[in-house]
């Protein structure tokens, strides 16, 4: 029976569920306002916690008013869970903190860049295409379409557009805002 409580956690995880709940205090006093999702996707990604010793404690957590889930599906931090998180915090071994708030942060950095820098890949008949964009104040000033010879290069560039979108913008705009020079111009006559 020990074996369900540690499946999926890396040596030096937690596994009690004590741990797990002051943890969960800790991060959203830290990091918070939270989802679900970037709290289990932070905390299975690291391999700390095991995936139901989670989903118990989240629930542990918010019935203990520790945290409150507002309308927003964020939770957020109470007083009583403040106290909780500055009090034993530090009980909890310093790896597994600075993992978990890492991974935290990675999350809410790739939403934050994959809310501005969209991609998508869409497969016509066996081809596959990947859309690209841009967006600021609520319209699009870059898009790229680019087709790929398969769902794996499809998807790398998907991902690679999401992290970079902003740099290849600044670049692109960059050239193209470059002064000519005679060799960028058109010979006379044909324009």
């Amino acid at each position: 029976m020990a074996e369900a409580f540690t499946a999926g956690v890396k040596p030096g995880g937690l596994t009690d569920n004590t741990q797990i709940r002051i943890l969960l205090c800790y991060l959203v006093k830290a990091a918070g306002p939270l989802s679900r999702d970037t709290l289990q996707g932070a905390l299975l990604q690291e391999q700390l916690v095991n995936y139901f010793e989670f989903a118990d404690s989240l629930a542990d957590v918010e019935k203990q008013q520790l945290v409150t889930l507002g309308e927003d599906a964020q939770y957020t931090i109470t007083p009583k869970g403040a106290t909780v998180a500055d009090t034993l915090a530090y009980d909890l071994p310093r790896t597994v903190r600075e993992s978990a708030i890492r991974a935290v942060m990675q999350i809410q950095s790739w939403r934050h860049k994959a809310a501005m820098n969209r991609a998508r890949v869409e497969e016509h008949d066996g081809a596959y295409e990947v859309q690209c964009a841009i967006g600021d104040m609520g319209s699009d000033v870059f898009r790229l379409q680019l087709a790929m010879p398969d769902s794996l290069t499809a998807e790398t560039i998907k991902n690679n557009f999401t992290a970079h979108g902003s740099e290849i913008y600044a670049k692109v705009m960059d050239l193209l805002t470059q002064p000519s020079t005679e060799d960028d111009r058109p010979p006379e006559g044909l324009l």
